[in-house]
């Protein structure tokens, strides 16, 4: 892990198209606001939303397939898999 230290208005590049800027300080709650620039094809989450993506995709993994054969017309099969 990198570990950095900037000031209000500083910012750290990742790779060639991501930038991390400090916007505020609050000092008084512990808080600091980023600004985040990525393409638009690169995911940006607070790391407990990414965790919960994560987990809903874990269950939706696992959860069973319904048998969906009874809704196509007489006839139809369904392909091979």
């Amino acid at each position: 892990m990198l570990v950095l230290t900037r000031k209000v208005g500083e910012t750290v590049v990742i790779g060639e198209e991501i930038r991390v800027s400090v916007v505020a300080i609050d000092v008084e709650h512990g808080r600091v606001r980023l600004a985040v620039e990525a393409p638009k094809g690169v995911p940006v989450h607070r790391e407990e939303i990414y965790q919960a993506i994560r987990e809903e995709m874990r269950q939706a993994a696992r959860a069973p397939v319904p048998d969906l054969s009874g809704l196509l017309p007489p006839g139809d099969e369904p392909p091979d898999r």
